[in-house]
């Protein structure tokens, strides 16, 4: 008996629905990666033009930044020699100036003294005992008068403020010329004592300065810078010394001199 033949199975043509599948699939996950990662850069752009925009004053409404206005209030006479801050962490009461320091506060005195065009009334030296700041007579005290001039009070505040951050000892010295004093006092040696603690008196009341820090003397007319025989000599030579002292120097003072040795 002869066999039937089987019929062969016909092929499937859908097959190409299932790559057509992940592809649009894979698609879609593409275009929802580009879509999110859009999104990010959108808000990104936004805040770097809000931060621009707010760097050229203006809003985010797109209208310009009002400036508050601050009221007006006397805050006070701001000297022009503002000491250097102390570093973090340092006590400026125990910071010593030493060394080319003291040429650097030379320079920040004589750069107020011209901007103020008082460079004439005040004389600067740098030596061993350290800076040493001449005010002259003329600038400072009337003939025969221990009383500095209001006219210089602002001036001898911006010279104590240069020296008030730093912990070095101060001395401070009057001298006077040969010529007699006529009135007020007994002699040279009164006058110029007199004008030394005058002088101690307004950088402790007035800056604050420790008075530990600070000693008067008078040396009246016997050391002179300057010849006696003129009259520009006897200018020169009637002045008050502020001494900020070297280490080296502090050791001749009697105080001082012992703490440093303990």
């Amino acid at each position: 008996m002869r066999k039937k033949n089987k019929h062969e199975k016909e092929p499937n043509l859908e097959r190409w629905l299932v790559s057509y599948a992940d592809f649009i699939t894979l698609l879609f996950a593409v275009f929802v990666t580009l879509y999110a990662m859009s999104q990010v850069d959108k808000q990104k752009a936004e805040e770097v033009t809000a931060s621009v925009r707010e760097s050229f004053g203006y809003s985010k409404l797109g209208g310009p930044i009002v400036p508050s206005v601050v009221p007006a209030t006397d805050l006070g006479k701001i000297s022009e020699s503002i000491p250097e801050a102390a570093p973090e962490g340092e006590d400026p009461s125990q910071r010593y100036a030493q060394g080319d320091e003291f040429g650097r506060i030379k320079e920040e005195i004589t750069s107020v003294l011209v901007a103020k065009g008082d460079q004439d009334k005040v004389k600067l030296t740098v030596n061993r005992r350290g800076l040493v700041i001449s005010l002259k007579e003329a600038g400072f005290f009337d003939s025969g008068s221990a009383a500095v001039r209001p006219s210089s009070q602002s001036l001898l505040e911006d010279v104590g403020r240069s020296i008030k951050g730093y912990a070095n000892a101060l001395r401070i010295e009057g001298h006077t010329d040969n010529v007699p004093v006529s009135r007020n006092f007994p002699s040279n040696w009164e006058l110029s004592t007199a004008r030394a603690n005058a002088i101690v008196h307004y950088l402790v009341d007035n800056l604050h300065i420790p008075a530990t820090r600070l000693s008067a003397t008078g040396y009246g007319e016997y050391r002179p810078i300057a010849d006696n025989a003129s009259a520009d000599g006897r200018a020169k030579n009637r002045r008050v010394d502020i001494v900020l002292l070297s280490g080296e120097a502090e050791k001749g003072e009697p105080i001082l001199g012992l703490r440093l040795e303990d």
